[in-house]
């Protein structure tokens, strides 16, 4: 759902699920999961697959913005460091204020942000992503919500990671989306 923070702040539904069914012709499976190139496909598979979407739903497709993609980027790393997988940031920080650090609002009329977060100790592929994010109610409406005009896309891979990823190698995506005007 959008966020305003002018308006009430409520958190997001976090999906966490395991893909298990993807073709492993097509998914990042874990004995490539690590690598960079393998990463950037899954974020560049995420866009247009995401914008195919919002398209056939009669929505302007999103831009990748830099500012976005950093404020995904720091709080995947920051869930696989500190092992845990939440919106708000680990010391509790909601999640509209973090990304309002690299995103900011001051200067605009209008601002709206809002986060789709998944994990998965499986295999991954963009059209798997958003079949997740489809399927919940939450993370649909904000791949559908018209106002947005940007995003920002994370694919994280960490091997053992901690906590609640119970030491699995596991792939965490973030789109952070926005508007501003």
């Amino acid at each position: 759902m959008p966020k305003n923070p002018l308006a009430s702040v409520g958190l997001l539904a976090a999906i966490v699920a395991a893909v298990a069914a993807l073709s492993p012709m097509q998914a990042l499976s874990a004995t490539t999961a690590g690598t960079t190139s393998s990463l950037a496909s899954l974020r560049a598979g995420i866009l247009v697959d995401l914008n195919n979407i919002r398209v056939s739903h009669g929505l302007v497709p999103l831009k990748l913005n830099a500012a976005l993609s950093a404020a995904a980027s720091q709080h995947t790393s920051e869930m696989l460091a500190d092992g845990y997988f939440a919106h708000n940031s680990y010391d509790g920080t909601a999640f509209w204020k973090r990304i309002q650090t690299f995103y900011p609002s001051a200067q605009y009329k209008y601002w709206s942000v809002g986060e789709n977060l998944l994990w998965t100790g499986g295999p991954l592929d963009a059209q798997g992503a958003l079949e997740m994010w489809m399927a919940s109610p939450e993370h649909r409406a904000n791949i559908l919500t018209p106002n947005w005009r940007d995003i920002g896309i994370a694919v994280q891979y960490e091997s053992n990671a901690p906590g609640a990823f119970d030491d699995y190698d596991v792939t965490v995506a973030a789109t952070d989306f926005g508007t501003r005007n």
